[in-house]
């Protein structure tokens, strides 16, 4: 029940390439996903918002800001890939992020709204692409190599399903 718990969506599993249809259906997830995050936590009180979604986890407010921090990174990995060759990016320790006071006390709205505006502005560009710069384009993750632009848009279509379903798992088990 645990791994279920973790992974509601299934762990993620890094596709050697997409097809243009799954680009595109990866693309809708991202542009879907601010107003999949709202209707996911539509209606929480403060407390229910300070609820873990799962023990020792990270609380369904944590998870709204982790998911902007996220996607900010993601859009700038993005920007790199396609202005420089093949940058080394730095990732964020997202634990230590999501402790830090404005993701355990400030409202959802304040991400809520930048992952609006983000989202508009990142599925644009991705819109923008042209094919050869979905496999030409990525760049250097310390851990996980060479991420192509494709790889990276579906990890975060993954991890931004991954997040909700944590949000709306913890709805249906509290019975909220």
């Amino acid at each position: 029940m645990e791994e279920d718990i973790r992974y509601p969506v299934g762990k993620f599993i890094r596709p050697q390439s997409m097809t243009a249809q799954q680009r595109a259906e990866a693309i809708i997830v991202l542009a879907n996903s601010p107003q999949t995050v709202r209707e996911a936590v539509r209606g929480l009180s403060e407390a229910q918002l300070d609820t873990p979604y799962r023990e020792g986890g990270w609380t369904a407010r944590q998870v709204v800001h982790h998911l902007a921090d996220s996607n900010t990174a993601a859009n700038e990995r993005t920007r790199w890939a396609l202005t420089e060759d093949w940058p080394e990016i730095k990732p964020f320790d997202e634990h230590a992020w999501a402790q830090l006071e404005d993701a355990r006390t400030l409202p959802v709205e304040v991400s809520l709204q930048l992952l609006e505006a983000l989202q508009t502005r990142w599925v644009v560009l991705l819109c923008s692409l042209q094919e050869k710069q979905w496999t030409q384009c990525g760049y250097k993750h310390p851990v996980m190599g060479e991420v192509t632009l494709e790889q990276g848009l579906a990890l975060h279509a993954w991890h931004n399903r991954h997040h909700t379903a944590h949000i709306i798992g913890l709805r249906q088990r509290m019975g909220w």
